[in-house]
């Protein structure tokens, strides 16, 4: 077996032990064998992802990735969230979190979106948001511009607006009791993810850009952007090998200036990297790997209109 393969079997294994892992600590503690399923589900389309991404010829790496995305997407959105009947929007998260309920989206944020960023960055967005799901299969993977300045702070306002309808609907209309309106946790789903999907599609339209709803608009970064400074897992380019023809960061769909960070002796530290691995697809030096170490760094830098 090549080294290439074996490496990349043990990769992907580690992403499949580490949801397994917690399947069987939840199972353990709850008692309910649902969480075994439900995360060794997730960790398998997430390592066979992962497996395909690694072992696939560059042309088609990217199928790896949108593989991972529609399994993990469609289970989530379509299982937990259509026939569970919950809410697995951060409004959900917020109800459920004020209830001192443990539900289905308080555990998808603590695991995926709280904790995980400490492991893998924000690789949910990169290799399992059902929004972005539909996003990637858009034609505008690669930036027909810089960023929009300033644009990214919508993001927060987006935020606080969901956490004040949430405390509104509970402390105004009493919304409590999840059980007797497991209607209204449907039906503000699907209302939601309509709204996103419509959204996301019509901004990535106008502006040519698949990931535009991802760096303005989305209101998942804040909540992400803490732990994945210290991310674990990083992208990280070898200067010995590369020789800065700029590929990785013309198609970086969020606009990274990743040679800055390898100029200054560090791996790929921007919250905005959503490790989906592009810039490693592209390299023709083959300089870029996804690399595991323990380092920090708070500096962003990010390619904005008015730098172009």
């Amino acid at each position: 077996m090549k080294k290439k393969t074996r490496k990349a079997i043990s990769e992907s294994s580690m992403v499949f032990i580490f949801f397994l892992v917690i399947g069987i600590l939840l199972w353990q503690s709850k008692g309910h064998i649902f969480y075994l399923f439900n995360f060794a589900y997730i960790g398998l389309a997430a390592s066979a992802g992962e497996l395909l991404f690694n072992i696939l010829p560059r042309e088609k790496k990217i199928w790896g990735r949108k593989l991972s995305q529609l399994l993990i997407g469609l289970y989530m959105l379509g299982v937990l969230g259509f026939l569970g009947r919950e809410n697995m929007q951060m409004e959900g998260f917020f109800f459920y979190l004020l209830a001192g309920t443990f539900s289905g989206p308080v555990l998808h944020y603590f695991i995926a979106k709280i904790a995980g960023p400490f492991f893998f960055g924000r690789g949910w967005c990169g290799w399992a948001c059902w929004t972005a799901m539909v996003l990637d299969f858009l034609p505008w993977m690669k930036p027909a511009h810089g960023r929009k300045k300033y644009w990214g702070l919508i993001r927060y306002l987006h935020f606080i607006i969901s956490l004040a309808i949430v405390l509104i609907l509970w402390y105004t209309f009493k919304i409590r009791d999840f059980d007797q309106h497991t209607h209204f946790a449907l039906n503000s789903l699907i209302i939601g993810n309509l709204l996103y999907y419509v959204i996301a599609i019509t901004l990535a339209a106008f502006l040519k850009d698949n990931r535009a709803f991802c760096k303005y608009l989305c209101p998942v970064p804040v909540v992400m952007k803490f732990g994945a400074h210290f991310s674990v897992w990083k992208i990280e380019i070898f200067r010995d090998k590369c020789t800065e023809c700029g590929k990785c960061e013309n198609n970086c769909p969020m606009n990274i200036q990743l040679l800055r960070y390898m100029k200054n002796n560090q791996r790929i530290m921007s919250t905005e990297c959503i490790t989906c691995q592009q810039c490693i697809n592209v390299c023709p030096e083959g300089a870029i790997e996804y690399s595991k170490k323990f380092d920090l760094g708070f500096k962003e830098f990010l390619t904005f209109d008015n730098d172009k």
